[in-house]
């Protein structure tokens, strides 16, 4: 195995790692923010108000922003040094800040007409609309803090640090929760209390990622430029990626749209069952093709593509060792593990059925999901991102014709096959796109027929036991456990890859602890 794909393997243990703890806690968080604010006026009003600068993280901080940084980061460090790579960090926080102060100067200024705009139907209850109006102006500035969070995410991924912006998710869910806490007990407005409470996590974040950017040798002090030719590249490479997150927005917003037609219950069952994909595609998916980026990025800035190549498909063969046999997991039992997790008071015996439909359907496209993210990696790390959104929207194109097509006789169950199928279609058009380009396959057959295989096994092992509900969950350890040693006794390197990443983690906790 190449030094490459170590590297790949341990950051993404790493992210992983925090990734999983986040998703814990979030849960968490979920289930005491219900116990403190409940589903009243004020909680719909905090919704909808963090919903804003929510929406222009996903836009600008999450993937635009951290993609379109580090493969111009990473090329201005190979070829004209690290003071230079400094200097265009710097520069890029300053119109950053510049930017982002604007548009929140705006947005407090234009609080009314914009709570208008996202919550028309609060204007008949004049307590609620003032009410949102106010957390919109608290919540809004956090949007600062988490786009910034996003430049030093690339700041340090681009030296191979990554627990610092891993972690990051997991302060704002301590924010929250302590916030929420807090504003129970001592009886204030809970809702006040925890759009303060999104501002502090905000800054928290950023605080967080202070003392590795120091010991990485990052310094904020020092020259910086308002027409340095790195910011200037990046804002060019960074504009297809906020429209290509626009995309991938609007097609969230017209699944919901299309949802919205069928029976009651039919978003409900889309929510809860895409809330359990995304558990694995979260800790695992994003994990490798976040671990992937920098080390493609500076592969590319020194032309040695053939290294490049073979990151890649480490990667890819790495990412779908990981999401087939989930995906396999999640079909075979996706009736026990609904029921287990929700049936409970007014989510009824029917709904656990329609759940879990959605989910065997969702699931079918988690692998081309999981797989996509680091093929579109690899084209930010070339420095193309026109490529991945010229996709995006063909396929969003393809998702909303299949879904209006399938939901006539699938219902819900339609509107998540189509998404499936639309994401195969976008891992095609990607994979294709690449292949072609690099002149070589980025999938080796025989690590991928085997893959393929074992997961059908795991399949029918959960299939068979699938009757003995709830039980059958207490399984899953062990088709997981004999997952990996088939795989290692066929000589999968993934296998070995995916080993290597676990143990290495655990043996790195274990040191900490000793020390």
């Amino acid at each position: 195995m190449s030094e490459h794909g170590r590297i790949i393997a341990k950051n993404a243990a790493v992210v992983a790692g925090a990734t999983l703890l986040s998703r814990v806690l979030g849960f968490i968080r979920d289930v005491i923010v219900a116990f403190a604010l409940g589903a009243g006026l004020f909680a719909d009003a905090f919704f909808v108000a963090f919903r804003i600068p929510n929406l222009l993280r996903r836009l600008f901080g999450e993937g635009s922003l951290t993609m379109a940084f580090i493969p111009v980061y990473s090329r201005v460090k190979e070829e004209e040094g690290e003071e230079a790579a400094q200097e265009m960090a710097r520069s890029a926080m300053i119109w950053l800040a510049v930017i982002l102060g604007g548009i929140t100067l705006l947005a407090e200024v234009l609080a009314r007409p914009i709570t208008m705009a996202i919550a028309p139907g609060f204007l008949g209850n004049a307590v609620q609309f003032q009410a949102t109006i106010d957390l919109v102006r608290i919540c809004f500035p956090y949007v600062i803090f988490i786009c910034s969070v996003a430049l030093c995410m690339g700041i340090l991924n681009s030296g191979n640090h990554f627990l610092a912006p891993a972690l990051a998710p997991i302060v704002l869910n301590v924010a929250l929760i302590s916030a929420a806490l807090l504003g129970y007990w001592a009886g204030w407005n809970v809702a006040y209390v925890m759009a303060w409470g999104v501002l502090a996590g905000g800054v928290g974040q950023w605080l967080l990622q202070q003392p590795f950017l120091s010991r990485a040798g990052f310094s904020w002090r020092g020259p910086w430029s308002w027409r340095n030719k790195g910011v200037a590249r990046m804002g060019l490479l960074m504009l297809p990626t906020v429209f290509g997150a626009a995309v991938y927005q609007v097609n969230i917003l017209l699944g919901t749209l299309l949802a919205s037609f069928l029976p009651v219950g039919s978003v409900s069952y889309l929510y809860y069952a895409d809330r359990l994909v995304q558990f694995p595609l979260g800790v695992f998916g994003i994990a490798v093709s976040t671990a992937a980026l920098p080390s493609l990025a500076r592969l590319a800035a020194r032309g040695e593509m053939a290294e490049y190549d073979e990151a890649l498909s480490l990667s890819l063969g790495l990412t779908l060792f990981i999401a087939l046999p989930a995906a396999a997991g999640l079909i075979a039992l996706a009736d026990p593990l609904i029921a287990l997790l929700f049936q409970r008071g007014a989510f009824s015996a029917e709904a656990v059925r329609a759940t879990a439909a959605a989910l065997v359907a969702y699931s079918a496209g988690l692998p081309f999901i999981a797989l996509s993210r680091p093929l579109v990696a690899s084209f930010y790390a070339l420095e193309d991102t026109r490529t991945p959104v010229k996709i995006a929207v063909v396929c969003l194109a393809a998702n909303v014709g299949l879904g209006l097509w399938l939901m006539q006789s699938m219902a819900h169950v339609g509107l998540a096959l189509a998404v499936s199928l639309s994401s195969l279609l976008n891992f095609m058009l990607l994979y294709a796109a690449l292949t072609r380009r690099r002149k070589s396959a980025l999938l080796g057959l025989s690590s991928t027929a085997k893959t393929v295989g074992l997961s059908a096994l795991v399949w029918l092992a959960a299939a068979l036991t699938a009757a003995w509900s709830p039980w059958c969950l207490l399984l899953i350890p062990a088709w997981a456990v004999a997952y990996i040693f088939l795989a290692h006794a066929m000589r999968q390197p993934e296998a070995r890859l995916f080993t290597e990443m676990v143990a290495g983690r655990i043996r790195r906790r274990l040191a900490k602890g000793r020390a």
